[in-house]
């Protein structure tokens, strides 16, 4: 039965998360765990897995659409690949409570500003301004997503659209910048602690794949601002709304 539900599942989040430039890890992970597959050798590398796939296959398509802002991408990618280690070498000595508590309010406040259709009062950003924001922004958000254990992509949108990106630019965007993160947390994962359940991982991969192409292609041809503004706002909502059941509560 998990062969069937757990793939179908992971189609409609794939479809979803493609649209908003995140990997969907945040969904994929607790849901594998709630099926019953182990925590640290079958759900997290799974997980990680398929937030991979999803935002490879989206940056795909995105770049081939034009949409992926390069010049904040690269640098915000890098960075993040670079710091997320430092912090989690910092996460052995902080609680990790109240800055996920911090992460969930300004995930909730990016959701309502969007939401409420509000716009940073800025022109666009130089060269140099894409260059500066992809630094501070990946070094930052890179090592607070191995401080708090995220592969950081709830949090790469709303950053990006508050410094000026368009949605649907914000959104591809990110993809890219999620992939380079999640290849990273894969990596060490599928290192140390894997057991892979091999027809499993195939289906979900296929179904993920096939979702985020459908998603991310409904996204570039059809999907106006106002739109992704309004799935997107909902979305982060309900993972501010986990974050703070799960990880502060």
């Amino acid at each position: 039965m998990h062969l069937i539900i757990i793939p179908a599942l992971f189609f409609v989040i794939a479809f979803v998360f493609s649209m908003l430039g995140m990997g969907g890890s945040q969904l994929y992970i607790p849901i594998l765990f709630w099926m019953g597959l182990d925590f640290k050798t079958q759900a997290i590398p799974l997980g990680m897995l398929l937030n991979v796939v999803n935002s490879t296959s989206a940056s795909w398509t995105y770049a081939r659409k034009g949409l992926i802002e390069w010049k904040t991408a690269l640098p915000f990618g890098i960075t993040m690949v670079l710091f997320a280690p430092i912090g989690t070498l910092v996460n052995l000595h902080l609680p990790t409570k109240p800055v996920i508590l911090i992460f969930a309010v300004f995930t909730a406040t990016a959701a309502i500003l969007m939401l409420s259709g509000w716009r940073p009062k800025r022109g666009a950003l130089s060269s140099k301004g894409k260059l500066i924001l992809g630094i501070i922004g990946g070094s930052v958000l890179g090592f607070f997503a191995g401080l708090i254990g995220r592969g950081g992509g709830t949090f790469v949108v709303p950053l990006l659209f508050i410094a000026g990106l368009d949605p649907k630019t914000a959104a591809a965007t990110s993809a890219f910048v999620v992939t380079l993160s999640g290849i990273s947390s894969f990596a060490s994962h599928i290192a140390t602690s894997a057991n892979p359940d091999w027809r499993l991982w195939s289906l979900c991969v296929l179904a993920v794949f096939i979702g985020s192409q459908l998603g991310s292609r409904f996204m570039a041809s059809r999907l106006k601002g106002r739109r992704i503004k309004l799935i997107f706002g909902l979305v982060l909502l309900f993972i501010s709304a986990m974050l703070i059941i799960k990880d502060v509560l």
